[in-house]
């Protein structure tokens, strides 16, 4: 099978783009710096030429509202016409937990926006929702952090390691379009100011204190009935990083 990865060259499309190869399929690595960019349209015929499945894990390069806004809206219209003219069978696209019950995060909005042409487009779709990855929880924290200290909500997070992604992403892929929203989260479910305690980081509970803009409680970042689960414990995965 020949499959696109738009962004193979990042921390989740690299993986997959290997582990694709080694399971015997021609697989695209597409990005700007291989000459494809969604967001001009450009390298995009030639790239989806005789492709059947299309995995988008690309990423805004500005989360400020309007550029972010524009590059899930353009890349996304630009990747669908670019599919309908070259026949492709399946459009998989990577989405977060909760996006649309955080609509006070610009990043939030531009997701949603991305789902909702992907679901109303003309190719047969996917989208794999996941939660926090384990790779991007330091960054959340120190967002929250002054003078050394981090001020976080108690609220849940039921954060994934980026290989369970990757690993979820691939089934998906390989398998018929599902033509709906799936989700991924890991095995744990916790909250945001005890997993910056985990992470070595001094922390004082504010159920106040906001997610990117965006107050949380419990429901806002985890996933609904019957998710996907992850296999690795932050536990284990902070061990092995060390």
């Amino acid at each position: 099978m020949k499959i696109v990865v738009i962004g193979g060259s990042g921390l989740i499309g690299s993986q997959l783009v290997r582990q694709l190869r080694e399971r015997g399929h021609e697989v695209t690595a597409a990005s700007p710096s291989s000459g494809v960019n969604t967001l001009t349209g450009e390298g995009l015929a030639a790239a989806l030429a005789g492709a059947e499945t299309v995995v988008d894990v690309s990423n805004s390069p500005s989360f400020a509202d309007g550029p972010v806004m524009e590059f899930f809206t353009v890349s996304t219209k630009n990747l669908l016409a670019a599919e309908a003219a070259a026949g492709v069978r399946h459009h998989v696209a990577l989405s977060v937990v909760g996006a649309d019950r955080l609509l006070d995060s610009g990043y939030m909005r531009a997701k949603v926006a991305q789902e909702g042409l992907i679901a109303s487009g003309p190719t047969p779709y996917t989208i794999l929702r996941a939660t926090q990855f384990f790779e991007f929880l330091a960054a959340i924290v120190d967002a929250g952090t002054a003078d050394g200290t981090a001020r976080l909500t108690s609220a849940k997070l039921q954060p994934v390691a980026a290989s369970d992604v990757v690993a979820a992403l691939r089934e998906v892929a390989l398998a018929s379009p599902a033509n709906r929203m799936v989700e991924i989260a890991g095995p744990e479910a916790r909250g945001l100011d005890d997993l910056g305690r985990q992470l070595g980081r001094t922390v004082v509970t504010d159920d106040m204190a906001r997610y990117f803009g965006a107050l949380l409680d419990d429901s806002s970042l985890t996933p609904g009935a019957n998710p996907m689960v992850g296999a690795t414990p932050l536990a284990a995965w902070l061990e092995a990083r060390q």
